[in-house]
């Protein structure tokens, strides 16, 4: 399961988060989406770590935390879903 990070600072790079997350535990991987159109960061990200317990360790820590300027928004990540019920116009 990956952990949502949202209201990062654009300026964040992915090791920055990693740095962040390594205090509680191993980061596996670290992903900071990037708009398709302006080629900025979108202010959010995805962060997986080795085990659950470590995961729940950074929720709790993380969530509602100032970092860079911004108070971070931490939970568990929820699965994407698909967009079958869009409508072509």
């Amino acid at each position: 399961m990956s952990i949502y990070v949202g209201n990062l600072s654009y300026e964040a790079s992915q090791d920055d988060l990693s740095a962040v997350f390594a205090e509680y535990g191993k980061v596996v991987k670290v992903h900071l989406p990037i708009d398709r159109e302006t080629g900025r960061k979108r202010g959010f990200g995805f962060v997986d770590m080795g085990s659950d317990a470590e995961e729940e360790a950074a929720i709790a820590e993380l969530d509602g935390a100032e970092w860079m300027g911004r108070q971070l928004k931490v939970n568990k990540a929820r699965p994407r879903t698909e967009k079958s019920d869009q409508k072509s116009w």
